[in-house]
């Protein structure tokens, strides 16, 4: 079976995460929240439909259980080489799914009031994202890691740029 062919970009994410070591599901859903969440999105639903796929693919395994019937997975030695060769091919085509931007395309049917509300509870989001992301490139010890928290700060500072744009009247 031709693994990496079936390898989507969530499955390919867990991956990489269990790559540093065991981790249930929850854990999984944090780490992808906190390494992942200003440019790739992975769900709770997305992370326990994708789990027990990788493991009947024989790319994770089941590792310790833990307290309240949670479950550890490991990464196999199919899934570091399945992951591996999906990191070398080639990335496809880049899409962003944005709710916010999805809104502001139809911002013109909304009551000025609305507006005002979506385009204030944005700016307070990428606020707090571009803080984050700011604090994220001075703790970066890596090189890899610190080009993408300046990506986090670039994209948090373009669309603040974006929210400013949009007439609230």
């Amino acid at each position: 079976m031709d693994h990496v062919s079936e390898l989507n970009a969530t499955a390919a994410a867990l991956l990489g995460l269990l790559h540093e070591g065991p981790q249930t599901g929850g854990q999984l859903v944090a780490a992808a929240r906190e390494r992942f969440g200003s440019f790739f999105s992975v769900t709770r639903s997305q992370v326990y439909r994708e789990l027990p796929a990788l493991a009947d693919s024989g790319l994770v395994r089941l590792g310790k259980q833990g307290p309240r019937s949670s479950q550890q997975y490991v990464i196999t030695a199919a899934g570091k080489k399945a992951f591996k060769a999906w990191l070398a091919g080639e990335p496809g085509p880049d899409h962003l799914r944005s709710p916010l931007i999805l809104r502001l395309v139809h911002a013109s049917t909304l009551t000025a009031k609305q507006r005002v509300g979506l385009i204030d509870a944005a700016k307070q989001v990428y606020n707090g994202e571009h803080e984050a992301a700011k604090s994220a490139v001075k703790v970066a010890e890596d090189p890899y890691a610190k080009a993408i928290a300046e990506f986090g700060v670039a994209r948090a500072k373009a669309v603040l740029k974006l929210l400013d744009s949009i007439p609230k009247s």
